[in-house]
């Protein structure tokens, strides 16, 4: 079993032209994952993916702190978020192992975005 995991491609509000090389190369993840996934399948190896929305990580906190000097940047950022808080560490973890168990079954070709947010509806 294979999983792939890659940050969300960026939605239309938050597009800036520098990201276009990096929203492309995340599309290419998704063909790539949904390609594996026929190309394998013969041999019985499954493939998916995880398109990863805004995360709590450590390496985010540095960013942020970095970005706007907001120590407190995750509890406003957490505010502001539908469920009350980012994606979790512990969350994407979870999600990852149940792709890579046979409890995921017969699942393959799969991309889940594991965000708060659905893609193409915003408030």
């Amino acid at each position: 079993m294979v999983a792939h995991l890659s940050p969300l491609l960026t939605p239309p509000p938050l597009a800036r032209r520098y990201l276009n090389a990096y929203c492309a190369s995340k599309g290419a993840l998704v063909a790539f994952t949904k390609n594996s996934a026929h190309s394998l399948r013969a041999d019985k190896i499954r493939c998916n993916g995880i398109n990863i929305g805004w995360t709590a990580s450590a390496a985010e906190h540095r960013l942020q702190v970095e970005e706007t000097g907001d120590e407190n940047w995750l509890e406003k950022a957490s505010g502001k978020a539908p469920f009350g808080k980012l994606v979790q560490p512990e969350d994407i973890a979870g999600l990852t192992a149940f792709l890579l168990s046979k409890e995921s079954g017969v699942m393959t070709g799969s991309v889940i975005d594991m965000d708060q947010n659905v893609i193409g509806a915003y408030d």
